[in-house]
């Protein structure tokens, strides 16, 4: 470069425009994040990287290639070393994706009334601050038909492409709304006509609010579940608004120390119980 003082200059030009660009993007990675940016257009897609190699060739990527091409995508093959580097050296599956970030949807935009003829379903989650937790958990509710995800705006993770590889690309599909209060929005429901539902674990302490075992619980009405992160679990102000607390029996004698589930495990658990139920009241 120092024999070429012309192409030094131009590189260095590019290369300041591509960083000042890139300040208003992110790096999704994992092929059905990739693919599922591409095609929801729920971002603004910008360049594509690939594995340059024989391993660019499997069907997945070639269909990952295809979409970016048809949208329009610049298509750049980079080595492993690149994409580990862009990933932070997250599992990226050989491709990843410069792309606007997403973020929580609200009240005011993108939000459409229930179009399910059966009892609405919403889950709320409060203070899940591992994505890894956040997107199986997002994973879990789209697949079990959950009608709305509302998150707190201020103690939870943001969406980001760790979600998003965490969901194994639902992030990218499933509207998820962030509430700066959610203690108003759970009012603004049972005001409705909703009912709030908690959760506990299953040697949680004596309060005044019934706690039902899961499968025992009947939804028959609009429905919000909480969930609470691992740590504290629910917040008192969000627990006082709850008319049943829901736990998950154990089906052995637990050790010390072992009486929980992960979170995201839990929802999981707690959703197909309650959404079961729902269907089977319709019968």
């Amino acid at each position: 470069m120092e024999d070429f003082p012309a192409e030094k200059e131009r590189q260095l030009k590019q290369k300041s425009t591509l960083d000042s660009q890139e300040k208003n993007y992110e790096i999704v990675f994992g092929i059905s994040p990739c693919l599922l940016a591409l095609t929801q257009g729920r971002r603004k897609t910008h360049k594509l990287f690939v594995k340059d190699g024989e391993a660019s060739l499997r069907a997945s990527i070639l269909k990952v290639c295809e979409e970016a091409r048809w949208q329009g995508v610049q298509i750049h093959r980079v080595s492993k070393k690149d994409l580990d580097k862009m990933s932070s050296g997250r599992v990226h599956q050989g491709v990843c994706l410069q792309a606007s970030p997403l973020s929580y949807l609200t009240e005011n935009r993108d939000s459409a009334p229930n179009r399910n003829n059966s009892t609405p379903l919403w889950l709320v989650l409060e203070g899940i601050q591992d994505p890894m937790n956040l997107g199986a958990i997002l994973r879990s509710a789209y697949f079990l038909g959950v009608d709305r995800v509302a998150s707190s705006l201020h103690s939870s993770c943001p969406l980001s492409p760790v979600v998003s590889k965490a969901s194994s690309g639902v992030m990218e599909v499933i509207g998820v709304y962030g509430y700066e209060n959610l203690e108003d929005m759970l009012r603004l429901k049972v005001a409705q006509g909703w009912q709030v539902v908690g959760t506990v674990g299953a040697e949680a302490e004596q309060s005044n609010i019934p706690v039902t075992q899961c499968s025992d619980f009947q939804m028959t009405k609009p429905t919000l579940l909480l969930m609470g992160g691992e740590g504290k679990g629910l917040s008192k102000e969000l627990l006082s608004l709850c008319q049943t607390l829901l736990t998950i029996p154990a089906g052995r004698e637990l050790s010390p120390g072992i009486e929980s589930l992960n979170v995201s495990v839990a929802t999981g658990i707690l959703l197909h119980s309650l959404l079961f139920s729902r269907r089977s009241t319709r019968r």
